[in-house]
């Protein structure tokens, strides 16, 4: 039985409550205006906590080979779909704010991670 830290635990669940906020947040946004200012204060927050505790120094190469792409692929995608449309639903804006709201999640956590990283080299 692998033995778990608090600080496993309590970014884990940040990642996971940050996800489901990025996405419902993301699709409610698209149907009914901007993303609210609180959810994306909420989102940085949770960015931040998965920055700081949330990755091992072993898993540094993982997290960021996963979350630079995902962030380039979220900008891009967030910029190169907001005209889609499908019966009458602006399926792209829902992606877009979607993808904008991961964006906020992930960003955040990927500089720490980056700077962090940064500061482990440098003291080699």
């Amino acid at each position: 039985m692998a033995i778990r830290s608090k600080e496993n635990v309590v970014s884990a669940w940040a990642f996971l409550i940050g996800i489901v906020l990025a996405l419902i947040g993301g699709m409610l946004s698209a149907l009914f205006g901007d993303l609210n200012p609180f959810l994306l204060g909420l989102l940085l927050v949770f960015g931040l906590i998965i920055g700081f505790i949330g990755v091992a120094p072993n898993d540094i190469n993982k997290f960021m080979t996963s979350s630079v792409s995902l962030v380039i692929v979220s900008f891009a995608g967030s910029a190169g779909v907001r005209n889609i449309e499908f019966l009458n639903w602006q399926i792209g804006n829902i992606v877009s704010s979607t993808l904008g709201a991961l964006l906020v999640l992930l960003v955040p956590a990927t500089i720490v991670v980056a700077v962090r990283s940064l500061f482990s080299i440098s003291q080699r």
